[in-house]
């Protein structure tokens, strides 16, 4: 299965506009309020656009355990190096409480944005544990996504 077929089977991410074929004018255009409300109409259902409720379950999860476990040990050393200051007397230099707090504080950080980017976002396919294989392949469509905008804009 390629990268391109894999990409269009995603429930929630909006198809390829079909370019519409050019119009005779053979007939004047009459305007009716239904054609109006057509023309008003975003082309895409907020359902449509939603992420399916087992990958956002999933997204969720993961996010937990990739920054939550990082966070959970930046506030530990906060905790533990207090112990060691006040009661077991052991005098820490304060850089290094920052830069291990710093570490671990940044490591949850980008565990959001791992535990987001390496969930299966294909709804039958749970995923690996790590997730280290749709992390690439995510990127990769993120990156495309990002380098279609730029071209438009241009």
């Amino acid at each position: 299965m390629s990268a391109e077929s894999e990409r269009n089977n995603l429930p929630f991410e909006p198809k390829a506009k079909q370019k519409k074929p050019a119009k005779a004018k053979t007939q004047p255009i009459v305007k009716t309020e239904s054609s109006q409300k057509e023309a008003q109409k975003p082309p895409f259902t907020k359902e449509e656009m939603a992420i399916p409720k087992v990958v956002s379950d999933r997204m969720i999860r993961r996010v937990a355990g990739f920054s939550g476990i990082p966070t959970a040990l930046g506030i530990f050393t906060l905790v533990a190096s207090y112990l060691l200051v006040a009661f077991a007397e052991i005098k820490l230099p304060p850089i290094v409480v920052l830069l291990l707090n710093m570490g671990f504080f940044g490591l949850g950080v980008l565990g959001i944005t791992y535990g987001v980017l390496s969930t299966s976002w294909d709804t039958d396919r749970p995923g690996t544990l790590f997730g280290w294989g749709e992390f690439t392949t995510n990127w990769g469509r993120m990156v495309e996504g990002w380098r279609a905008t730029r071209q438009k804009k241009v």
